[in-house]
């Protein structure tokens, strides 16, 4: 039940994404039975370049064999690199045909292919676009030169710091609406879905006003009129948490460390783990298949024992107090209680899903289950009525009341692969939505009824991909009261290359298509609208390691044989560990990144080093805060070095 590996694919690596898709469809009658669409989305654009995409879905009902891709690029653009795909190019028209590995995409499939392209005056969209020799946007080919009609009463509904919200009237067109080019100050920003008719345009600079006009596309690149022009300025900045105590310092407990680990919540008194944190997220809370909160004792199911039936003996307890067999109140939610009266300020959270448990929350997410998992949630964690089980005296109304301060959503993911068997439905990024909603809704209600506020956070993916799949940014941050943001796991012995797990930046020598760093997962998250103070890295107390490894530049992005051996899994070791393990220790400064190098074995992890630079990176980009997963593989002095950097 660790956090989710970043598996790294080809076909996953969207570099510079921006908030929004375009969406397509097309009929393909050579093709009939592997109908292909090919869907536009402009990344990031530098001023004399940007990256972006074409998305090709597989939307018949058998898989392709091979595909060709074409398009266009206006006078004055040059196609600077692809991937996921060999290329031509003639003029201004390019050729993409499938690589060896990616010929067959399967039914209901999509790959996407990425490509750079520098420019000089005004950047604008391919035209001509084909898949198979079809049209991509579903047109069938033909002459179509009619363009759609102009978006009307185009108007900016909101702002924040760094983005401003608009809504405008549909256009139509003859053979539909493909998309929208939304213009700021003059020059195309981004683009949205031709199902649109409001975006929120990200990335813009604080208390500074801008000039916003909107037009449509087609399949056939045919451009409308511009809508009328709005200004709005954006808010100021506050600067971000401001004073220290802003920061949020979050630690996750895991429930089953007290096993093989023989970590209590009273080890995080013994390293200063809690003195130096904000908050504990307590892993994990299951939910059922009907998505229902629920406690159980079953191996993989639920550990009620863990939880809160265990008698700990005195040395294992936060106040030297042994528990007796008869007691109301027992387990680990015992002892964090025991922790909150010894730290008043420290806030626990119950943490659901994570990548073993996230199995049933899109049942949970439903709009006929919604309410009623929120309830139950907040029934067993924050009223703290605990089901009696297995025989046990631990159980009762209200019994652990008082111990959690609200709930950590982590699913992994909301309509992207996760764990194997996992649900996964397409509705479920608006379904996710809503589910957060509720869940603010409930929560609050709840909370003045008891005179208090309760906290709403998630762990949230650094892919782009699954960003995009499963996040609508903005309408979540406004009821989050922040987000953690996964920093770790970009690289593990899933890849067969070594690299940097955890890495702030990519370097340039990176060899990886994808370059994966925590730098680029929080610029996704603040280009699609999420406040900066609202984002708290994630960071890790533990490393992921290779074996087989060739010496060739100390083991650095060379070929490995396998997982390296691990104390508890293979591929994986505590920091704890790794700190006193015998190598050499080698520094990136470009990456922000350590690994350790001996006999073989290359090991990519944080130390105390590493981490106080990080703390630095996060005040520079005026982020929230940190959270370390996970407390058990720290020996409190990586706690130290998040608490110290953020003063």
């Amino acid at each position: 039940m660790r956090k989710t590996p970043f598996r790294t694919t080809l076909r996953a690596f969207l570099l510079g994404l921006t908030a929004f898709v375009l969406v397509a469809t097309s009929t393909q009658p050579a093709y009939a039975a592997e109908t292909l669409t090919a869907t536009y989305k402009l990344g990031t654009d530098w001023g004399s370049g940007y990256g972006a995409d074409y998305t090709i879905k597989n939307s018949g009902t058998s898989a392709t064999t091979s595909w060709t891709l074409k398009f266009t690029l206006p006078t004055g653009h040059r196609l600077a690199g692809l991937w996921n795909g060999t290329y031509t190019t003639s003029g201004q028209d390019v050729t993409v045909k499938n690589a060896g590995w990616n010929g067959a995409i399967a039914p209901g499939g999509t790959l996407s292919v990425g490509f750079n392209v520098s420019y000089s005056g005004t950047n604008s969209p391919p035209t001509n676009c084909t898949i198979n020799g079809a049209d991509c946007g579903g047109g069938g080919g033909g002459d179509d030169t009619q363009p759609p009609t102009v978006p009307g009463n185009l108007q900016a509904t909101g702002a924040t710091t760094n983005s401003v919200s608009l809504s405008w009237t549909p256009s139509t067109d003859n053979k539909g609406v493909t998309g929208y080019e939304i213009h700021v100050n003059g020059a195309l920003k981004t683009t949205a879905p031709g199902t649109s008719s409001s975006a929120v345009v990200s990335g813009l600079t604080p208390n500074t006003t801008y000039t916003f006009k909107v037009r449509a596309t087609d399949a056939k690149g045919n451009l409308s009129g511009f809508s009328n022009e709005v200004s709005k300025a954006t808010l100021p900045d506050d600067g971000g948490p401001g004073d220290p105590g802003a920061y949020k310092k979050v630690g996750y407990f895991t429930q089953w460390g007290i096993y093989d680990r023989n970590y209590f919540v009273k080890d995080l008194v013994t390293s200063g783990a809690a003195a130096n944190l904000t908050h504990i997220n307590y892993a994990f809370g299951n939910v059922n298949e009907q998505g229902r909160c629920f406690e159980a004792n079953q191996a993989g199911v639920g550990d009620a024992w863990a939880d809160y039936q265990r008698r700990f003996d005195g040395s294992q307890t936060v106040d030297g107090v042994g528990d007796v067999y008869n007691q109301p109140l027992a387990g680990n939610f015992n002892q964090l209680k025991k922790l909150k009266a010894k730290y008043p300020k420290l806030k626990v959270m119950i943490s659901l899903g994570g990548w073993t448990w996230s199995k049933y929350l899109s049942n949970a997410a439903l709009p006929a289950n919604r309410a009623a998992f929120v309830s139950s949630c907040i029934d067993l964690y924050l009223k703290g009525n605990l089901p009696c089980i297995s025989g046990e005296p631990q159980c009762g109304a209200g019994v652990a009341e008082g111990i959690f301060d609200g709930v950590d959503l982590d699913w992994e993911w909301p309509a992207s692969e996760g764990n194997t068997g996992n649900v996964v439905r397409p509705e479920d990024k608006q379904n996710y939505t809503a589910l957060v909603a509720e869940f603010r809704r409930q929560i609050d209600a709840y909370g003045n009824t008891k005179g208090r506020k309760y906290e709403l956070t998630a762990f949230v993916p650094a892919d782009p991909v699954k960003i995009t799949a499963g996040f609508e940014v903005p309408q979540l941050m406004a009821n989050f009261d922040f987000v953690t943001v996964q920093g770790y796991d970009l690289h593990g012995a899933w890849d067969n290359q070594t690299n940097h797990q955890a890495q702030i930046y990519s370097p340039a020598a990176d060899p990886w298509p994808a370059k994966w760093s925590s730098d680029l997962a929080i610029n996704e998250w603040l280009t699609r609208g999420a406040p900066a103070a609202k984002l708290v890295l994630g960071v890790p107390a533990f490393g992921r390691g290779w074996t087989g490894v060739p010496s060739a530049n100390n083991g650095l992005y060379q070929i490995g044989t396998g997982p390296a051996p691990g104390k508890y899994e293979n591929g994986i070791e505590d920091y704890d560990v790794l700190k006193n393990k015998a190598g050499t220790r080698y520094q990136d400064p470009a990456a922000m990144a350590i690994w350790l190098y001996a006999n073989g074995e290359f090991w990519s992890y944080d130390d105390t080093a590493t981490m106080t630079a990080k703390m630095g990176y996060i005040k520079s980009k005026k982020l929230g805060g940190a959270m370390i997963w996970s407390l058990d593989g720290d020996d409190g002095t990586l706690t130290a070095a998040i608490n110290n950097g953020l003063k």
